[in-house]
């Protein structure tokens, strides 16, 4: 009876810290808005109706470098089509934020949280995450990490069935 307890009790505090370190935000969920009063470097752009990336990074993040190109790349083809890319920087320090968008020169929204609020709302999981949403502002896929090839193909494939899809009505 003692090892049931213990174990029980084990299984309720493993699940607590599984529970916990999930990000908030699923897929589902309606992805919160993006902010202009906490997002700095430029307006968030209009993502209503469009296919949504939301893409978290940090400077110091070797994965967010290799990520930058080929989102270049996904927007370069896919802009005309309705997909939107933001790119959230949690970045505690604007200079870091600032050289590192000078360095990549993204074609894209690239924004720094400057109180961390998306990034608390969201509960991010690591850096980057990226979550794909649709039209109508869910979100659809979620991609904690970047892979090279494997996660930019993966993406492709999901932006293609999301601009595939028809639009909410109005």
């Amino acid at each position: 009876m003692q090892f049931r307890h213990k174990f029980c009790s084990l299984c309720l505090i493993i699940l607590a810290c599984v529970a916990s370190g999930r990000a908030a935000i699923q897929v589902g969920d309606k992805f919160p808005l993006l902010d202009p009063s906490t997002l700095v470097g430029g307006t968030p752009p209009a993502t209503e109706g469009q296919i949504t990336l939301v893409d978290f990074w940090a400077s110091w993040c070797a994965p967010c470098k290799m990520s930058f190109p080929r989102y270049a790349q996904l927007y370069a083809k896919y802009q005309a089509q309705g997909l939107v890319i933001v790119a959230v920087s949690a970045d505690e320090n604007q200079s870091a934020f600032d050289a590192f968008v000078k360095k990549e020169s993204p074609p894209f929204a690239t924004l720094r949280d400057k109180t961390h609020k998306l990034v608390s709302q969201v509960k991010v999981p690591a850096m980057p995450t990226c979550y794909l949403l649709s039209r109508d502002g869910r979100v659809r896929f979620i991609h904690q990490g970047f892979h090279g090839t494997t996660t930019e193909e993966d993406i492709r494939r999901e932006i293609e069935s999301l601009l595939a899809e028809p639009s909410p009505p109005s």
